[in-house]
């Protein structure tokens, strides 16, 4: 299985970067997990939000397969605890998903084109973070979720 965290823009921030590496480093390697990093749209302060999405739309479906489960990282998405996270995985797992890939949209959110794409929705929290600590959120959520499925101390509930 492959997980993919794809997201609009580059992360400048250094201590954010070494946090990512940190718990991308000790994922177990048969997740093959993996940050894919899209371009910001080019001229974006000239266009409306909605050309915006329909240009980031673009960019995530020029990176997507057919086969893959596509599920969005979204303010208005379902929310989980640690655990039910990590039981999620592993019912993906357990079915065979080949890819899974979450997806970071923009500062405007998704396209149609890309909510209709996608299996679900998730929100990591009721408030509004930086893309740039999404990821890092994120990424510690998968390490936390393989942490419980290996039956590790970092995670106490």
């Amino acid at each position: 299985m492959r997980i993919n965290l794809m997201c609009i823009g580059k992360t400048d921030d250094k201590e954010i970067s070494t946090l990512l590496s940190y718990y991308i480093q000790r994922l177990p390697k048969h997740w093959n997990f993996e940050i894919i990093t899209l371009p910001d749209v080019k001229n974006a302060k000239s266009l409306t939000p909605e050309l915006i999405k329909k240009e980031e739309a673009k960019l995530f479906q020029n990176q997507l397969e057919s086969s893959d489960l596509i599920i969005l990282l979204d303010e208005k998405g379902k929310q989980f605890t640690s655990r039910e996270f990590s039981d999620k995985i592993d019912f993906f797992m357990s079915i065979s998903v080949k890819r899974i890939c979450f997806l970071v949209g923009g500062a405007y959110g998704f396209s149609d084109e890309i909510y209709a794409k996608a299996s679900e929705k998730i929100s990591l929290s009721k408030m509004t973070f930086t893309h740039q600590m999404i990821r890092l959120f994120f990424v510690e959520q998968v390490y936390r979720a393989a942490s419980i499925l290996q039956g590790k101390p970092y995670h106490n509930d």
